[in-house]
């Protein structure tokens, strides 16, 4: 059996963070949650992620120095993008920093778990333990 896909949560919000780790453990994808872009980058050094599901606004390393520093070792790393303040002139929007996906909070769990299923591919079917 494929091992599950790794994705990466960077949320300095400790229920939404736990909220969906939970919703996207259960559908089968392994997690990992860092509550901000440098523990995010540790975390990426020791245990590579499949994808990357971050919050702009963090403490110590906010969410766009955190995607600059992932698109500096892997331009190709999906990233999901879930924030409540993102400007209409955001640099994220330009073509340099896809694959990436921008959702304005409350994100419902669901369409991110929908947008990594389009951006990685089938999702492998839980073990039952």
């Amino acid at each position: 059996m494929p091992e599950p896909f790794h994705i990466l949560i960077a949320e300095d919000e400790v229920l939404a963070a736990m909220a969906l780790e939970d919703f996207l453990t259960f559908r089968g994808f392994r997690v990992s949650v860092a509550a901000n872009g440098v523990e995010a980058m540790e975390r990426l050094a020791r245990d590579p992620a499949d994808a990357l599901v971050t919050d702009l606004r963090m403490p110590k390393m906010d969410g766009h120095a955190l995607i600059r520093a992932v698109r500096e070792q892997d331009n190709n790393l999906p990233v999901v993008v879930m924030t409540g303040y993102l400007t209409q002139d955001s640099d994220l929007t330009h073509e340099r920093w896809k694959p990436l996906e921008i959702f304005s909070k409350p994100v419902n769990p669901r369409t991110i778990y929908e947008t990594l299923q389009r951006m990685l591919g089938p999702v492998p079917e839980p073990q039952d333990a």
